[in-house]
This record gives structure tokens, C-alpha cells and sequence, in this order.
């Protein structure tokens, strides 16, 4: 399949048939469809899973305002899931400034808001104190702090140029997340966000040198490379990655905590690339954190 023509016109969509039933079962039922698993770390066996609490319904939903491949929107989405809160999602397109900006004054996403109070409220992690401190949303303060993991973090500034390069296309290329529906909003992402070796302020610069056709030409050329060398480190940056990761259900010891809020919504974009193996027990705390969740990942659209 050529994805040179797909990136430069960008006005293609994709349609997918499938008789798979991956989209009714626990992910951890149905996992390993484009991407594989080693054995190359067991996982913890003596580990207790997070327990869920019970549905939680407020008579007027909150509502979460998000771009589906945005890593901080996820870190709100795994939390209200591993809370069980019944919220309304909406997906912005990535061209939609009106709608942010009314809300909350900016482009900017997530946005929390919550009709009972009428509040809105943006920056993830503030949201995610929000709905894990009030008592109308189930039992408090069930997920644990940020433990500071250095080694989790380095590993993460490690991976950033490789991830770049081998993601952002693809995001665009697929046809299917909800913000890229529209050729308006494929070419907002282009613009905004540069490929490496550009750097931010140089790809955004308003008298930049690098142009529009440029940057899709960009796009285009890094979609339609060969990726295999590049997966191929992204392999090994994931074995060791499952060495330090505590167990299938949490990352750090001590139980479920901001380290796997911020770990998991990192990681699940990941899932869009195709050819991936992930150690075993990477891949299982993918898995359980996704069904756990109530966050999909992108194997099913995977390139």
C-alpha cells in the first residue's frame, strides 16, 4: 500500500470491514492482532488487580472534551474509566478552535466540564484530582500519588524522537481517529507539529522556511519509508522499558497511581504502529489497563 499519495493528498478515508469481535471482549481477551508479544519478561503473578468500585451515574453527566491521540486527554479518560464514571466524550476536530475557546478560552484540550456546577476546567492532571477527590464520584483518593520514577521518565525523554517520527504520520495516515476526519483537521496537526530532525519553534515560526508543501511532503516521505529499523529499536527500547515496569497491572509497586495515569497514555499510542513486540508483561499491563480503562487501543488500525 502507498501512503506517499495518501499523505500528500490527505484526502483519503479508510473503511474497514472486520468479523472480529475484539470490540466486545476485555482487551485482554483478544490482544496480539498486529502487533506481538515476547517472553522476554514475566509478569507478577502474586500482584492484586485494581478493584473497580461501582458504576457511577450523575443525574447530569460530566463531559470530556478531547482529541483522541492526545496522551493528556487519555490520562482523564483512564482515570474516570478506572473510576467508573458514566461521562459523555467528545471528540473535537483538530482544526476547531470556536469550541475550546469557548469553552475555556484557548485551543487547548482536555476540558472537564461538569453541568451540575457549571464548571469547566482544563490541564489533565488537575481533572484527574478533580473526579478522584470528590465524593459524588465514588471513594476518594484511590489513585495513588506520583512516586517521582526517574527511570521511568528517562526512559520516556529516551524514546521521544523515535516515537515522533514513527507516530505523528501515522495519526494522520490512518483515516479513522475522529479529529483527522476532515482535511482541515489533518492539516492543522501537520502544521502545528514538526518531524524530526525540526525542532518545535522552527517547524511553527510564522515566517518559517519550511512550508506548508513542505510539511506535507514531510509527512508523506516519513509515512511511506521503510519503518523497520526504526521498530526494531523501538523493540528493544520496549524490553527495557518491561524491566523496570513492576508488574501487568501497575507499573510501580505499592498499587495503581499517577505513575501508570501518565505511563499508559504515553504508551497506548504506541499500539498504532504496526509490528511491535512487546514483552510479555508490557504487553498484559497494555491490555488490562485498556479493559480496566475502558480505552481502547489502536491495534485494529495499526501501520
Amino acid at each position: 500500500m502507498k501512503f506517499t499519495s495518501v499523505l500528500l493528498s490527505l484526502v483519503a478515508t479508510a473503511t474497514t470491514t472486520t468479523t472480529s469481535v475484539s470490540g466486545f471482549v476485555a482487551p485482554s481477551q483478544c490482544f496480539g492482532r498486529t502487533s506481538t508479544s515476547t517472553s522476554l519478561a514475566s509478569s507478577a503473578t502474586d500482584v492484586t488487580p485494581f478493584v473497580q468500585g461501582p458504576r457511577i451515574i450523575r443525574d447530569e453527566l460530566p463531559i470530556l472534551y478531547v482529541y483522541d491521540h492526545c496522551p493528556f486527554c487519555v490520562r482523564v479518560r483512564l482515570a474516570l474509566g478506572v473510576k467508573n464514571i458514566k461521562h459523555n466524550l467528545v471528540f473535537l476536530a483538530n482544526d476547531d478552535i470556536p469550541t475550546p475557546t469557548k469553552l475555556i478560552g484557548k485551543k487547548i484540550s482536555p476540558i472537564f466540564a461538569l453541568p451540575e456546577d457549571n464548571m469547566i476546567m482544563g490541564e489533565s492532571l488537575d481533572i484527574v484530582e478533580k473526579v478522584d477527590t470528590d465524593e459524588r464520584f465514588g471513594a476518594t483518593s484511590v489513585i495513588l500519588p506520583a512516586t517521582g520514577r526517574a527511570d521511568i521518565k528517562a526512559w520516556q525523554k529516551s524514546v521521544q524522537t523515535l516515537l515522533r517520527t514513527l507516530q505523528r504520520p501515522r495519526y494522520v495516515a490512518t483515516g479513522l481517529m475522529p479529529e483527522f476526519q476532515q482535511l482541515d483537521g489533518r492539516h492543522a496537526f501537520i502544521k502545528n507539529h514538526q518531524l524530526p530532525p525540526y525542532e518545535k519553534a522552527e517547524w511553527k515560526a510564522e515566517d518559517s522556511s519550511i512550508t506548508m508543501k513542505q510539511k506535507l511532503k514531510l509527512y508523506a516521505e516519513a509515512m511511506a519509508s521503510d519503518p523497520a529499523h526504526l521498530v526494531e529499536d523501538l523493540n528493544a527500547k520496549l524490553v527495557e522499558l518491561d524491566d523496570i515496569v513492576f508488574s501487568e497491572h501497575y507499573c510501580t509497586d505499592g498499587g495503581f497511581s499517577l505513575d501508570d495515569i501518565d505511563l499508559w497514555s504515553r504508551l497506548r499510542s504506541i499500539t498504532i504502529i504496526k509490528d511491535v513486540q512487546w514483552p510479555t508483561k508490557l504487553r498484559a499491563y497494555m491490555d488490562n489497563l485498556s479493559a480496566l480503562g475502558d480505552v481502547p487501543l489502536y491495534d485494529e488500525m495499526a501501520l
